[in-house]
């Protein structure tokens, strides 16, 4: 059998969601419109974070990076998918394949851990109220950020170097409607055993220390609301944590289904269906998650509406 790599072949073939031009055009309509949705939503959530000086705190501060990762792995997904769709070009070169891939790949790792870190500082703003300034200090803010970026760096590069470095066969059609790591490793006519193995155990070990983190936390939150007497105290906290809990408990529940399982689990249908999810409609239900059930973000959205009024009247 035939085999090539990077140094022989320049291109890729991504084959989409469908092969039905109806189900296409319909597809292009919805993905376009959840990806205006997704862009106004989470640049609108971080104009608000910006804008209004009340949300300048360590839980906005990462919900703003929250938004900008969301904002940008739908970038990177997206409009390629539209393309696919309404056009007939449906080849991504090898390199913009392992790119796609790349900032894919360090952006969900980023995300794992900026949603730890938000439910760290969930932990410490209701366990430990008092003392709160003094821990989640912007030094601490910003290194947590930092953190979570190298992470993801580094899960990324590690990703892109092992599926890089195979052969690939005669096929160089993707299943897929982007640059995914199962689909990738399914075209490859060298022993993958190890390049999956060391993506599946590191991107499990990405989640298991995100959501031992995250579990840890909110173990914790719990246990000091139900010490609360009263019940208006226990909402008031239990609300501080909500809109995160049911973020953390979608993006993680997906990225579970998708990614920690042996690539002969890797079904077509369900799997597709998943990354649809998670890469499209996620990013546009994360600003709503976050604004639709937070009280301090909907006044926020008020008073930066009514000082533009305002400021237009003075003009």
């Amino acid at each position: 059998m035939n085999a090539w790599n990077h140094t022989t072949e320049t291109e890729f073939i991504l084959m989409g969601l469908t092969g039905s031009k109806e189900v296409q055009l319909v597809l292009s309509v919805m993905f376009l419109l959840i990806y205006v949705l997704t862009v106004l939503g989470n640049i609108g959530m971080i104009l608000i974070i910006r804008l209004d000086i009340q949300l300048h705190t360590p839980m906005y501060f990462f919900l703003t990076h929250l938004s900008c990762i969301d904002l940008c792995y739908s970038t990177i997904i997206t409009p390629k998918t539209l393309q696919n769709l309404l056009t007939s070009i449906k080849n991504i070169s090898f390199m913009g394949c392992f790119t796609q891939l790349f900032f894919f790949a360090l952006l969900v790792a980023t995300e794992c851990f900026i949603l730890s870190s938000m439910a760290y500082d969930r932990y410490v703003a209701i366990c430990n109220p008092l003392h709160y300034p003094a821990i989640m200090s912007p030094r601490l803010s910003h290194s947590l950020i930092t953190v979570s970026y190298m992470i993801g760096a580094l899960d990324s590069s590690v990703t892109v170097f092992c599926l890089s470095t195979l052969d690939f066969c005669n096929s160089k059609v993707i299943h897929h409607f982007f640059c995914d790591t199962f689909p990738i490793l399914a075209l490859s006519c060298s022993d993958t055993y190890g390049a999956e193995a060391t993506i599946f155990y590191l991107a499990g070990a990405t989640l298991l220390l995100s959501l031992i983190i995250i579990s840890s936390s909110y173990v914790s939150v719990l246990s000091t609301i139900l010490k609360i007497n009263s019940s208006s105290g226990k909402h008031k906290a239990f609300s501080t944590c909500a809109s995160h809990l049911l973020g953390v408990t979608v993006f993680n529940g997906t990225m579970i289904f998708t990614y920690l399982k042996p690539s002969k689990s890797y079904s077509l249908g369900k799997d597709q269906v998943a990354s649809v999810f998670y890469t499209v409609v996620i990013p546009m239900l994360n600003p709503l998650i976050y604004s639709l059930r937070n009280k301090e973000v909907k006044s926020a959205a008020i008073r930066v509406v009514k000082k533009r009024e305002y400021t237009q009247k003075l003009k």
